[in-house]
């Protein structure tokens, strides 16, 4: 509500006039007559425009309906100003003081009541009925709530002159604070309706605890627009309007900026620490990601928040920026404990089919490389925190030899992988054929590699000399793999020098045939899908296998078919059968046409005791 101007002490309002007198009113010699004429004349436009004598519900602006009007009226007022200031000097306790007195408290009510209107026209445009109400788009209304707000600000710099002329008017005639609160009042206004159509609402921290993971995702969502509306537009332009309309007074500036803006500049750069808080009985990782939207948000905001709040009052503001982001700090840097501790809990004992990359894999490496986005900020985060990951990280695997801008940041990436990598070797356990372990090792390691080299963020912060190891880790891995699946069959091949009667190479083939019908039942359900990879494993399985075996095939079938041995001999591979069933592996179906019993004679498979053994020799990390 507007303040009324009634009651004031005459000598209480004229002591804070600083106008100096008129020149042209002179300090010697007064002049009566003088002094009648300038306050007659005053008066002629101030009881024009006295508000008492206003009969109808309409107001008339004198700024808005009469421009010459309007000057006429501050300038009386001024030689009001410059009348009293002579007569309190000259003749304290004449009549014309007196008259001049009721004239100024008159002129300050109407300018009072011109500060109002102009101050109201702009508030209109805040009103519901003009803003549009929150629909589908989130975004777009926002954008329009942004609109509405500009929109004020240029009708507010439309109507600055008035609203200046009329403040340094009031301040100089001592209607300082009148002209303040009233300015106030209606600003405020202003301010707390942006924030509040830009969604932002008081919360405690233990309400968010409550509500499911998509409202607060939501919530987190609405303060970053919230944010950068408000501080492009909302605050800004509040900040500009005050520094224009007070501009002779710095003190105004402050105030008046102050009680305005604080409040809501506090309540919003406030949230975070609400919705940082995190739930530890069910941790939900990928909230990460938001949290540092917000802190991304509140660090590109910073610059303007330290200008657009620079005064010494709203120092508040300013802190309270500077604490939330140390609350999502510590939040982020929980919830990287969350991740890391949601691999190592990780107890699904699903066996992926094939040895393919397992669903932990994909979505651990989605988590890092999306994380990776965030390296700029997470520098600063990580900067200083007592992470563990420096000490654990063994320097064979990892090794930052210097401290350096963002080590920290490569420090963790590196540990959060081999945490995961460490996890992909507990479940290869799982697999009970030794060499289909190796396959999905060297399946999940290399996802991980190419999804390094892929990623600009990750590539980045673990190097490229890291990404060939893990490349070559890969190989080791596939070769492994060959050993123990493929290379039992190439050793039944003798070489050319080893001589052999019919009869034995009859059942050398035999053999080989038998045992390649078992590898390829044992193998039909391996899957390899990066097609790179498979391409390069199906050439080396084929170059090790298939020319041992077309020479040994070539050196003995003709020997042992002109045996013509009793009851005949069907070859059941040539080479080239050999040759295409080698190149459908890992497609995860069988590549043999017949279906064929399992048999373990060969040694494709262990001994369980055997098999323990092994397991216990390669307990330690293959990483």
């Amino acid at each position: 509500m507007m303040r009324t101007i009634t009651g004031f002490s005459f000598f209480s309002k004229i002591t804070y006039s600083k106008k100096k007198p008129n020149p042209s009113i002179p300090k010697k010699g007064f002049d009566s007559s003088e002094i009648d004429r300038t306050i007659d004349n005053a008066a002629e436009i101030i009881e024009k425009w006295n508000t008492e004598y206003v009969t109808t519900t309409k107001f008339y602006s004198l700024f808005c309906e009469s421009k010459k009007e309007a000057k006429k009226f501050l300038k009386g007022v001024k030689d009001i100003q410059n009348a009293m200031d002579s007569l309190i000097k000259e003749d304290p306790h004449s009549e014309n003081l007196l008259r001049a007195q009721k004239l100024m408290q008159i002129a300050m009510k109407r300018l009072q009541s011109e500060f109002y209107q102009i101050l109201s026209m702009n508030r209109a445009h805040l009103d519901p009925e003009t803003v549009s109400t929150y629909g589908e788009d989130v975004r777009h209304e926002y954008r329009l709530v942004g609109d509405s707000i500009f929109d004020v600000e240029e009708v507010s710099k439309n109507s600055m002159k008035e609203l200046k002329s009329i403040a340094e008017c009031m301040i100089a005639a001592g209607y300082a604070k009148e002209c303040a609160s009233t300015y106030k009042s209606f600003r405020k206004s202003i301010v707390d309706e942006g924030i509040y159509r830009l969604g932002v609402e008081k919360i405690s921290s233990s309400k968010v605890k409550k509500m499911p993971c998509e409202v607060v995702e939501m919530k987190m969502r609405t303060w970053i627009d919230a944010v950068n509306v408000a501080m492009k537009t909302l605050f800004t332009g509040e900040k500009t309007l005050c520094d224009d309309v007070f501009e002779g007074s710095v003190s105004l500036r402050e105030s008046c900026f102050r009680d305005i803006s604080k409040e809501g500049a506090l309540l919003l750069l406030g949230l975070p620490e609400s919705l940082a808080v995190r739930d530890k009985k069910s941790p939900n990782p990928k909230k990460i990601f938001s949290l540092l939207d917000m802190y991304v948000t509140i660090t590109d905001n910073l610059p303007a928040i330290e200008s657009i709040f620079s005064f010494q009052s709203v120092s508040a503001v300013r802190s309270q920026a500077l604490n939330s982001l140390n609350r999502l700090s510590e939040s982020i840097l929980s919830h990287l404990v969350d991740f890391e501790s949601e691999i190592r809990k990780d107890s699904s004992k699903t066996v992926v089919p094939g040895g393919d990359v397992h669903p932990m894999t994909i979505s651990a490496m989605d988590h890092l490389i999306r994380l990776a986005e965030y390296n700029g900020s997470l520098v600063n985060i990580l900067k200083g925190s007592s992470s563990s990951a420096k000490a654990l990280l063994p320097k064979s695997y990892f090794n930052v030899t210097h401290e350096s801008e963002g080590s920290e940041v490569r420090v963790r990436f590196a540990w959060m992988i081999l945490v995961l990598l460490c996890k992909i070797d507990g479940k290869a356990e799982m697999y009970k054929d030794f060499s289909v372990q190796y396959l999905f090792l060297a399946n999940n390691l290399h996802h991980v590699a190419s999804r390094a080299r892929s990623s600009t963020g990750l590539k980045h912060l673990l190097g490229d000399e890291w990404i060939a190891r893990h490349f070559e880790k890969v190989r080791q891995f596939a070769r492994s793999y060959e050993r123990l699946a493929w290379e039992p069959l190439a050793s039944m091949c003798p070489g050319e020098k080893v001589e052999m009667s019919p009869e034995e190479a009859k059942r050398q083939l035999e053999m080989f045939s038998e045992c390649f019908e078992n590898t390829c039942e044992s193998q039909s359900t391996c899957v390899v899908s990066d097609q790179k990879l498979l391409e390069e494993m199906r050439s080396s399985i084929v170059g090790k296998l298939l020319p041992v075996y077309r020479d040994f095939y070539n050196a003995h079938v003709n020997s042992v078919m002109l045996a013509g041995m009793e009851g005949g001999w069907n070859v059941r591979y040539t080479p080239e059968d050999v040759g295409k069933y080698l190149s459908e592996l890992f497609n995860g179906k069988d590549v043999l046409e017949k279906s064929c019993v399992f048999r373990t004679s060969f040694g494709l498979v262990t001994s369980p005791s055997a098999s323990r053994r092994k397991r216990r020799s390669l307990s330690c990390r293959r990483f």
